[in-house]
């Protein structure tokens, strides 16, 4: 069996709930062949997945939103890179249909959430399962009358799946298939190495880990001395001019590459960021407090922040809050309103695409 997941290029969110899929999948079926396709840097797809035996194929099934910058939406660049998209896909789609049928194996396709995954699903007429917590024609929707022609494609597309898996955090996604509701879906921290840990419990500081997703947000070194009694965790900047100034914060530790933001959370009592859904995931599963900055132009948050006041300890941020170093970071978490979500979303999902594809495959 071959499990053929298009993974969304829109951010690190979608690769990381992906991974954490396929890394359940490799558990209970170590001989299945399992592919990651994305467009996301390789390098950082390795060590989101840790198993050379999950395969990556560079593909980019999707846009998703252009962002001006972590915080804020492109719609007109968004545009044009869909008209561009438009025509790279039919290469795509050859070129991947081939290899996929090399293989000569029975395959299921999982898509979160490329609309063209059901081009490739058709070719081949493959089962196509979907997981996700919005699709894009919800994202596309608000942002007008020119978008309307890819809002209807989207839908088209997602309709025409055989199956749903729903994660928390949730949008409409009313394409009339049979669906199941997720838990948190996550991966699980992996140990650091010992010198971080050492020097991690050396301090006598609680750490807050801060974390914008994949392209990053410039901060200015100076908000961290706002905070002298608490020690902060980054990863590796996303501008390198910027990694000089950052080493010579005293409070403020990078961390080193091939880490996860996650591994570091069990060491951090807090995280200072954007609303997403994997980072979301990972820190109410580690039951890590949230400090959220606003996010607008993107459908999404809504509902993100919704589960965040029904399920996270958590504080909300302005922007102008967060770039004048106003934190809050000494003040109490607001307590969520329901009880914690269930972390096994990953294990379900798998679960749930060993007997689609199992069934499908008789």
């Amino acid at each position: 069996m071959l499990i053929y997941a298009c993974s969304s290029s829109h951010g690190f969110g979608h690769a990381a709930r992906d991974a954490a899929v396929l890394q359940q999948l490799r558990q209970l079926r170590p001989d299945w062949t399992l592919v990651m396709s994305s467009a996301i840097e390789p390098s950082f797809l390795t060590t989101l997945l840790n198993d050379q035996a999950i395969l990556q194929r560079r593909c980019r099934w999707d846009v998703g939103v252009i962002q001006a910058d972590a915080l804020a939406s492109d719609p007109a660049a968004t545009l044009h890179a869909l008209a561009q998209l438009d025509e790279d896909l039919p290469d795509l789609l050859r070129r991947e249909v081939d290899w996929i049928r090399s293989w000569r194996e029975p395959t299921l396709l999982l898509a979160d959430v490329p609309p063209a995954a059901a081009q490739l699903a058709n070719a081949l007429d493959a089962p196509l399962v979907w997981m996700s917590n919005f699709g894009w024609d919800d994202i596309y929707r608000p942002f007008g009358e020119a978008f309307l022609d890819h809002v209807e494609r989207a839908r088209s597309a997602y309709a025409s799946g055989l199956f749903l898996l729903r994660c928390p955090f949730d949008l409409p996604m009313d394409w009339g298939l049979e669906e199941q509701s997720l838990g948190l879906v996550c991966s699980e921290p992996r140990p650091l190495p010992l010198k971080l840990i050492d020097s991690l419990r050396a301090s006598d500081r609680p750490w807050v880990q801060v974390g914008f997703g994949g392209m990053g947000l410039r901060l200015s070194a100076q908000l961290f001395a706002h905070w002298p009694d608490l020690g902060f965790l980054m990863a590796e900047p996303v501008h390198p001019n910027d990694r000089d100034v950052l080493e010579q914060v005293p409070n403020l530790m990078l961390l080193p590459k091939g880490l996860r933001p996650l591994d570091a959370f069990p060491y951090c009592v807090r995280h200072l960021g954007k609303p997403g859904f994997s980072t979301f995931s990972e820190a109410m599963a580690l039951d890590v407090g949230l400090h959220v900055v606003e996010r607008h132009g993107f459908a999404e948050v809504d509902a993100l922040l919704a589960g965040l006041k029904n399920h996270g300890r958590h504080r909300l941020l302005s922007r102008w809050q967060l770039e004048t170093g106003d934190w809050q970071l000494d003040q109490p978490l607001e307590v969520p309103k329901e009880p914690p979500l269930p972390a096994n979303g990953a294990l379900q999902a798998a679960a749930c695409l060993i007997e689609l594809a199992e069934r499908h495959a008789d």
